[in-house]
């Protein structure tokens, strides 16, 4: 197929029926200062390949890997090992390509794939149901909040504290545009969740509480009291997953009565990959399943009564009118799922909760070891395979040391809330079966040396 660009008529042209001057028009809303007024300064017009890859190279070079230094950062994306065969397997052609499987006779495999991921996220999750994945655990928590307003007709969402910033970022930049309130607020560095507080801002008008479990300061908590209070206000609990590998070993959101979970699976089959592709994780009680985002697969026979599998329950933007979607939801992060699901196959539920287990040990191990750290107070008194440090100095300083130094020590809280200086000195610390005790003791020495 042959390139044809647009003619200067055919620019003017189109210009013109959408009422604009020029193509300069459309970019009014992108700031002054983030508009390039001619080419990139100081980058060469030109150059070989071979030394575009060498530039390439070293540039790459100054990059610290996970598997490279002690790593112990978390807060929404975790190391774990993922398997060689999980990768060996998702390259196959016939996956690695696959797109929507809009022709069921010729992707069998594909929706079998698909149906069976489903069916380990409602079990993981303790839904009655769960969809075809959505495109990560940010956007699944704000089409949650989306959903939760068509079936309650409200428009008010409580937000938890302990509710990952990004998240709470996502939904307030959707909530322009459909008219939604968020409550919201920061967490408080105490071992306390904000249970209590969030049960007591429930009223008429509220559609959904959001709770992440565990929360961002890795802290668990009890949902079924706040379950319980959203319900006698006829609103939805939504529970968010950051850590689906914790659910190996706590009690999923599903069992203590939450309308709609969702989370991110990256921590399952999917690498940490700087920051993406991810694969989003939704799950709800069967009654509301017609008012969730994306696609299903279902499970049926065909003429001859053989088993099969089809794409259901599609009201997505692609398929119907625009006015009655659920969502925009175009694509469903499909090869990701597909490392999910490989990945959980070979842990199987004993593996999982086996590697569960190993997490929590080892975390409870480090936790112990830093908090006999002078200047280090150990904030949560329950997690899984994360916590939170106070420190005796702000974090983020220490943090940046430390990374100098080839570790990389946890995310500090300074960097999630800017501006909260009651949260300057908190640092959030994630132990998975890839650390080694030696990695422990390395961070343990950085901190006092640090913090003295």
């Amino acid at each position: 197929m042959r390139y044809l660009p647009l003619t200067q008529p055919d620019r003017e042209a189109m210009l013109s029926v959408i009422g604009a001057s020029s193509i300069d028009d459309l970019f009014v809303d992108v700031p002054a200062e983030a508009r390039l007024d001619g080419p990139i300064r100081d980058l060469p017009m030109h150059a070989s390949e071979l030394a575009v890859e060498r530039h390439m190279t070293a540039l790459a070079r100054k990059n610290l890997s996970a598997g490279e230094a002690p790593f112990f950062l978390g807060c929404g994306a975790y190391r774990h090992h993922v398997p060689a065969s999980v990768d060996h397997l998702i390259q196959r052609g016939e996956f690695l390509t696959a797109y929507t499987p809009y022709q069921p006779e010729i992707a069998q495999g594909t929706l079998q794939m698909l149906f069976e991921f489903q069916t380990q996220v409602a079990r993981l999750l303790g839904t009655d149901v769960a969809n075809a994945s959505m495109y990560d655990g940010s956007t699944a928590c704000w089409e949650a909040i989306g959903m939760a307003r068509r079936i309650t007709k409200r428009a008010k969402a409580v937000l938890s504290g302990g509710l990952h910033p990004h998240y709470v970022s996502v939904a307030k930049t959707m909530a322009k545009y459909t008219g939604d309130s968020l409550d919201t607020s920061p967490p408080v560095l105490t071992a306390d969740t904000d249970i209590d507080a969030l049960i007591a801002s429930i009223d008429d008008d509220t559609s959904c509480v959001v709770v992440q479990y565990p929360d961002i300061l890795g802290r668990v908590a009890d949902l079924q009291p706040l379950a319980d209070a959203c319900h006698a206000k006829k609103a939805l609990l939504i529970a968010v997953v950051t850590e689906p590998v914790a659910l190996g070993a706590l009690k999923s959101p599903g069992e203590m009565d939450a309308d709609i979970v969702v989370g991110e699976g990256q921590s399952i089959g999917v690498g940490l990959q700087f920051g993406g592709p991810y694969v989003g994780l939704m799950g709800c009680k069967d009654k509301y399943i017609r008012q969730m985002p994306g696609r299903f697969c279902g499970e049926t026979v065909d003429a001859e009564g053989k088993r099969g599998f089809v794409l259901t329950l599609s009201t997505r933007e692609q398929h119907i009118r625009r006015e009655k979607a659920t969502s925009n939801i175009c694509t469903n992060s499909g090869l990701c799922a597909l490392a999910f699901s490989i990945h959980m196959t070979l842990l199987g539920e004993a593996g999982l909760r086996a590697l569960a287990a190993t997490n929590h040990a080892q975390a409870v191990s480090a936790a112990e070891r830093l908090a006999q750290v002078p200047g280090v107070e150990l904030v949560n008194d329950s997690f899984f395979n994360e916590f939170t440090l106070k420190l005796s100095q702000e974090a983020r300083p220490v943090v940046r040391a430390l990374a100098d130094k080839g570790i990389l020590a946890g995310v500090s809280l300074g960097r999630l809330y800017p501006g909260e200086d009651a949260l300057a000195n908190g640092l959030v610390v994630a132990v998975t079966e890839t650390t080694t005790q030696e990695d422990v003791e390395t961070l343990a020495s950085a901190l006092q040396e640090a913090l003295a």
